[in-house]
């Protein structure tokens, strides 16, 4: 029986992520011959025609249907086909990374091609046959072009280093991609960080993010006015088109309500940025934190004395106020199987120990133990006052005490209920760890914290709505999970331990958090 779907996207003349056929008449007849669709081919995706009828663009079922006429793809030989444009980092090395290991495990060659300066193929033929099964095609570029392509109907996924951004997602929508801000759009791959480097014989070892801000704004301009030596500051980013500077921007520069001076120094490639750190004992640049080379990474403090370096697990639980996930956003289409496969391994463990081998930071969860806490516990000792008493951090030392802390953690959007992006990732693999089972027989604490910004019981009380939230959003997602196994409970103690600086914005969203403990 013919099985088909009426395309809601009419306005849609993207090219399908599948194999490319040029624009010809098709005829789809019904195994029983009593249905027949007439049209253009606009793609095929292995599994699925799209085709553009009398009756507007129709996805029809290919198990349902024989195809006749010009246009017909080849059934036998079919070939994935997939275009991924965006930040060149994750074109040239994270991407590659995966593809290979995913070739590897599923019985696949791979081939590299290189078709121009910014743009190459990933050819995965099979072992046995060498007959080629998918084309991945890259555009290594920056995260505005990714986007560009992706609403030119030039690329099938976009890869970038920071989230889409609302006029974008506005053009998305317009041009009939879906909601692209929408969780089901997007995806976290890997995790990285924004790390202040200066050169290693610098006498600077700590800076606050306000004093960051000012110095990329010019507000700062002497290193005597951070400790250091009667002597200029010279500034160093990335291209101004990357989307590590714009999430450098988004993060640290509009939250401070500064603008970058004329005078940064800008470089097209991160190496050149490190090497121009390194050779100038007076220079300050802001990098990832997967590639730092021999600079000296500053440790982020604030007024209170509480301090934050980055670090894998301090990116990964999001208690770095700097973080720099890695995005892939995809509009509402399907890609075909091949595809959808390599995105899948990409959530799995084997894929996060290919991130961190690749030098980037992974998403599986690990455990910390209380008595590996030290400084987080002696923060909470620190904030002890009349609004909060030692009785409360006593009763919240005696709930966590024998459990272990997680790395997965969830944090909120600047004046939102709204999860931030690496948190709805976290939402994701939390609940497929639960549904496999890594849990079973344990008991998971839904922790709520807040910022110090008001009355202590307040905050707790908001602190336990968010951690009854989050609780929620992961049970949800958790739809093949048998709950009947472990057990939850959601509890809160607000301000009682803080990790940042409540002076600060950046401090009161770090220290506004859900943290998940196990028994």
């Amino acid at each position: 029986m013919l099985r088909f779907c009426a395309a809601v996207c009419a306005a849609l003349s993207f090219c399908l992520s599948a194999e490319i056929v040029s624009a010809q008449d098709v005829t789809l007849k019904s195994h029983d011959g009593a249905v027949e669709i007439v049209g253009t081919l606009l793609g095929f995706d292995g599994e699925f025609y799209r085709v553009d009828t009398i009756y507007g663009e129709l996805t029809v079922d290919g198990s349902g249907v024989t195809c006749d006429g010009p246009g017909c793809p080849n059934l036998i030989k079919f070939v994935a086909d997939v275009a991924i444009s965006g930040s060149e980092s994750m074109a040239e090395v994270l991407m590659p990374a995966l593809l290979e290991a995913f070739a590897l495990r599923n019985g696949f060659t791979v081939t590299r091609k290189d078709i121009a300066a910014t743009r190459f193929e990933y050819h995965l033929s099979q072992l046995e046959t060498g007959d080629l099964r998918a084309r991945f095609r890259f555009h290594a570029s920056n995260a505005d072009e990714g986007f560009a392509d992706l609403l030119a109907d030039e690329a099938d996924i976009a890869m970038s280093l920071r989230e889409i951004r609302p006029q974008e997602a506005a053009l998305g929508y317009e041009a009939g991609l879906g909601d692209m801000s929408d969780t089901n759009r997007s995806r976290v791959l890997a995790l990285d960080g924004m790390a202040p480097v200066v050169a290693a014989n610098n006498p600077i070892s700590s800076i606050s993010l306000v004093q960051l801000a000012e110095v990329f704004a010019g507000e700062i301009s002497n290193w005597n006015e951070l400790g250091g030596p009667d002597a200029p500051i010279s500034t160093h980013l990335a291209a101004a088109t990357s989307g590590f500077a714009q999430a450098i921007e988004d993060q640290l520069m509009l939250r401070a309500n500064v603008a970058f001076q004329p005078e940064v120094a800008r470089h097209d490639r991160n190496s050149d940025l490190l090497n121009a750190v390194q050779r100038d004992p007076f220079a300050i640049g802001i990098t990832s934190f997967s590639d730092t080379s021999s600079t000296k990474v500053l440790t982020l403090t604030g007024s209170c004395g509480f301090s934050l370096e980055a670090s894998r697990r301090t990116i990964k639980t999001e208690d770095y106020p700097l973080n720099a996930p890695m995005f892939l956003y995809f509009p509402a289409r399907r890609l075909p199987k091949l595809v959808r496969d390599f995105l899948a391994y990409t959530r799995g463990p084997s894929a996060q120990v290919v991130i961190r081998r690749a030098g980037f930071v992974d998403q599986i969860s690990e455990e910390i133990a209380i008595n590996s806490q030290g400084d987080r516990l002696a923060n909470a000792i620190s904030v002890v006052g009349e609004d909060l008493t030692f009785e409360d951090t006593q009763e919240m030392m005696a709930t966590l005490l024998g459990k272990a802390r997680l790395t997965t953690s969830f944090r909120f959007q600047t004046g939102s209920s709204r999860l931030d992006a690496q948190s709805r990732s976290n939402v994701q693999q939390l609940a497929r760890a639960i549904e496999g089972g890594r849990y079973d027989t344990r008991k998971l604490y839904f922790v709520g914290f807040s910022d110090g910004d008001g009355p202590a019981k307040i905050n707790r009380n908001i602190a336990l709505k968010r951690a009854e939230t989050v609780r929620d959003a992961v049970l949800t997602a958790a739809e093949t999970a048998n709950l009947e196994r472990l057990s939850f409970d959601a509890i809160a103690f607000g301000e009682a331990m803080p990790m940042a600086c409540d002076d600060t914005s950046w401090g009161r969203q770090v220290n506004r958090r859900v943290e998940i403990w196990v028994d």
